[in-house]
C-alpha cells in the first residue's frame, strides 16, 4: 500500500472536517482574546457630576469632549444621590465638586472592577490639574483585600462554565451525541441538573467560606452558579443533539472564544472593543460575571437582566434539546414494527434485538443458533 492510500485510510474525510474545525477555533481564540484585550481603553464611561448649576454644566462639556470619549458624563444632583446610582450600578463614578475649597471627590466602585477605577482616577486627576484643583477618591463598593483586581468573580464563573460544558461533552463522549429519544434527553437534562446543584454550591463554598476571596451571600452565589452550570450544559446538549459532536466545539465557541473575554473579567465592558463590549452582556460569561459581581459587592442590585439572560439560555437549550430528541426518537420508529435501527452517534440501544423464540438475530439474516 503506498503512502497516500495509508494516509486516506487513516484519516477519514470526517477526522480531517474536525482537525480543520479545531485549527479554525484555535485561530479564532487567538483573535479573539488578542483583539478584545491587547489595548484596554474606557469608551462612554457611565459617569455622574455633583457641582453647582453653572458649573456642572461647563464641567460635563468638559468631560464629554475628552478625546477619545473615555466618558459618558451626567450631571447628579447631589452626593447622596450619585453614591445611590454608583451603589446601583447606574453610573461607574462621580465627581462630587466642592463649591467652597479646592478639594473635590471621587466616587469610585471597585467591586465592579479594579481597573476602571483606576482608571476613572487618572482621568480626573488630569482633568482636575489643569484646572489647579486636587481630588481624593473614596470608594463606595470596595473589592475585598483577597479579590485580587477583582477578578475572582470572573473566574468563579468562567469554571462554573467549563464545568457545564465538559460535563455535556462527557455525557455526549459516553453515550451517543445525540440523545436517542425524549426520554434520553430528560435523563440528561436531569443529570446536568444535579450536577448544576453540585457544582453552583462548590463554587460558592470555595470562593467565599473557604478562599474568603468574595464575600456576600454565598446562598446567592450557589443559585447563580446552578444557572449557569445547567444553562452552559443544555446550551451545549442542545448544540450537539442539532450538529452531532460538533457541538462540543460550537459550545466552545460561544461560551470560551466569544464569551470569555467580552466577560468584563479582565477588563470592564466599558474598556473592550466595540465588537465584545456589544455582545458580552448577552453571553453567559458576560451576565454571569456582571450578575456575581452585583452579589458580592453591591447587594445583589442590577442584576435582573443578567439573570434574564442566564435563564433564557437555559431554556433555549432544554427546548431544543427535548425538541430535537423527540423528533429523533419518533423518526426511528417504522410503521412494521414500531421501532427501527438507531443511528449511529447515538445513545439508542444496539441492533440485533432477542428473538421471541429466544434466539437472536444473526447480522446476516439468519437465526443465530441458541
Amino acid at each position: 500500500m503506498t503512502f497516500l492510500r495509508e494516509v486516506k485510510n487513516a484519516v477519514s474525510p470526517r477526522a480531517a472536517f474536525l482537525v480543520i474545525g479545531v485549527l479554525a477555533l484555535q485561530l479564532l481564540f487567538i483573535a479573539s482574546y488578542v483583539g478584545a484585550l491587547h489595548d484596554p481603553k474606557p469608551k462612554d464611561v457611565p459617569f455622574g457630576v455633583v457641582a453647582p448649576q453653572q458649573q456642572s454644566a461647563q464641567l460635563v462639556r468638559q468631560l464629554d469632549a475628552l478625546p477619545g470619549d473615555p466618558l459618558d458624563p451626567r450631571a447628579v444632583a447631589d452626593e447622596a444621590a450619585a453614591r445611590q446610582q454608583v451603589l446601583d450600578r447606574d453610573i461607574d463614578g462621580a465627581l462630587v465638586v466642592d463649591p467652597r475649597g479646592r478639594k473635590d471627590t471621587l466616587l469610585v466602585a471597585s467591586g465592579g472592577g479594579t481597573l476602571l477605577a483606576t482608571t476613572l482616577g487618572t482621568l480626573t486627576e488630569r482633568l482636575e490639574d489643569a484646572q489647579g484643583r486636587t481630588v481624593r477618591t473614596v470608594d463606595v463598593a470596595p473589592a475585598s483585600p483577597q479579590d485580587f483586581d477583582g477578578l475572582s468573580a470572573f473566574y468563579l464563573v468562567v469554571g462554573w462554565c467549563v464545568g457545564g460544558y465538559l460535563c455535556a461533552s462527557i455525557l455526549a463522549i459516553s453515550a451517543g451525541s445525540r440523545a436517542a429519544n425524549g426520554q434520553r434527553a430528560v435523563i440528561r437534562l436531569g443529570t446536568m441538573a444535579l450536577y448544576a446543584v453540585l457544582g453552583g454550591l462548590g463554587g460558592a463554598v470555595i470562593v467565599g467560606p473557604v478562599l474568603g476571596a468574595l464575600p456576600g451571600s454565598v446562598v446567592g452565589l450557589w443559585g447563580l452558579g446552578a444557572l449557569i452550570v445547567f444553562g452552559v450544559g443544555a446550551l451545549t446538549l442542545a448544540l450537539q443533539a442539532l450538529t452531532g459532536i460538533v457541538g462540543i466545539g460550537l459550545a466552545v465557541l460561544i461560551v470560551v472564544i466569544a464569551g470569555n473575554p467580552s466577560a468584563g473579567g479582565a477588563f470592564p465592558h466599558a474598556m473592550l472593543p466595540p465588537f465584545w463590549q456589544a455582545i458580552g452582556p448577552w453571553l453567559q460569561p458576560g451576565a454571569g460575571t456582571w450578575a456575581a459581581r452585583s452579589i458580592a459587592y453591591f447587594g445583589g442590585r442590577d442584576m435582573a437582566t443578567s439573570l434574564w439572560v442566564l435563564a433564557a439560555w437555559a431554556v433555549a437549550g432544554v427546548a431544543v434539546t427535548l425538541l430535537m430528541s423527540a423528533r429523533r426518537g419518533s423518526g426511528a420508529r417504522t410503521p412494521a414494527t414500531g421501532s427501527g435501527a438507531p443511528a449511529a452517534g447515538s445513545d439508542a440501544p444496539a441492533a440485533g434485538a432477542a428473538r421471541s423464540d429466544g434466539g437472536s438475530t444473526r447480522a446476516d439474516g439468519g437465526a443465530a443458533p441458541r
